[in-house]
């Protein structure tokens, strides 16, 4: 039976891998293990140890602390969203438009990029 948060862990994998445009197979090179337990990871079907999950964020140039992000937690301990915050889906990273953008955002060089940034917070309304 999959845990939830070992899925989690396997779609954050499968999103970070998917944007950086890497293959499970390169993953596995960089991480030295076969793709099948990449594929394996990001099913959720196995458990990727903390040694492991360092390496796959050392590979994927992010801190192991990006695989958590959007994890579910008790209501009690979440600051309340505002109304621009409920808007987005909590999973945006499962939508492959959304992914996409971002792909194409980052490919933008950098001073334009800040340029159509400040232009998308200014057509969204968000401060």
């Amino acid at each position: 039976m999959k845990h939830p948060v070992d899925v989690h862990v396997g779609k954050r994998i499968r999103h970070r891998r998917w944007m950086v445009g890497m293959t499970q197979q390169q993953l596995a090179e960089k991480v030295g293990i076969k793709f099948q337990q990449i594929q394996k990871y990001e099913t959720g079907m196995n458990r990727v140890s903390a040694s492991r999950l360092w390496d796959i964020a050392e590979a994927l140039s992010v801190p192991v602390a990006f695989f958590f992000e959007g994890m579910d937690v008790p209501a009690a301990d979440m600051p309340q969203a505002t109304s621009a915050e409920r808007a987005v889906p909590s999973d945006i990273l499962a939508d492959k438009e959304a992914l996409e953008l971002v792909r194409s955002y980052y490919a933008i060089p950098e001073n334009q990029r800040r340029r159509l940034f400040e232009l998308a917070r200014v057509l969204s309304d968000v401060a």
